[in-house]
């Protein structure tokens, strides 16, 4: 344990407490973008419009699960998924935050874009996706995994932060044309958006499957 820290999330229901460690890959600690599409979502007037209870959520690429866990606390069935190394540090996550669940299940489970999707093949209400536009290589998987997981009632949720460096920009751009092939993208706007976890870098977009 002397690899990690915790991380607190206030949220309207509870405090979060969140695990992410000292050193590590991107997907070991919580990130702005993250916690910006955390904050959306438990929003009412973003719970009056999706209406979490109930409802079948998966999260691509979760890392530590805070998205994930915001949605299970607002009474979804929640899969949070991630390369296998590091599914321990999201099931650290659910196990610290399991009395805020409620009786709402939540997994962590390995996903690696682009394969073993026949392990995910139930129709999910909603994919959540924080941060996720990182590396050439990962954009055609990552588009691929989420057509496969969608259906016509599938609303994708997605924040990611603008970074300017590098080939960040080109990558963000390719991204969006992969996406806008077979998704109708709206971003939403700053100000429907929490009024203190936003941020003009940050966005935040709703796709649905096109057709």
């Amino acid at each position: 344990m002397t690899n990690y820290f915790t991380r607190e999330l206030e949220l309207n229901d509870c405090t979060l407490e969140i695990y992410q460690e000292l050193e590590g890959d991107v997907g070991c600690v919580v990130w702005d973008a993250a916690i910006a599409l955390a904050k959306y979502i438990e929003m009412e007037k973003a719970q009056a419009k999706y209406n979490f209870q109930g409802k079948a959520v998966i999260e691509l690429g979760a890392g530590t699960g805070i998205v994930g866990l915001v949605a299970a606390v607002k009474g979804a069935k929640v899969i949070i998924t991630d390369l296998e190394q590091f599914v321990p540090l999201m099931q650290m996550n659910v196990t610290q935050n399991a009395s805020k669940l409620k009786d709402n299940r939540m997994q962590a489970c390995a996903l690696k874009w682009g394969d073993d999707l026949e392990n995910f093949k139930d129709e999910y209400d909603f994919i959540l996706m924080a941060d996720l536009i990182y590396y050439n290589e990962s954009l055609i998987p990552l588009v691929q995994t989420m057509v496969a997981l969608s259906s016509k009632r599938t609303v994708i949720l997605m924040s990611y932060e603008e970074r300017s460096t590098g080939n960040k920009p080109q990558l963000q751009k390719e991204f969006f044309k992969l996406a806008e092939e077979y998704f109708i993208i709206h971003e939403v706007p700053t100000e429907e958006q929490d009024p203190v976890y936003n941020s003009d870098d940050i966005h935040i977009y709703e796709m649905k499957l096109k057709g």
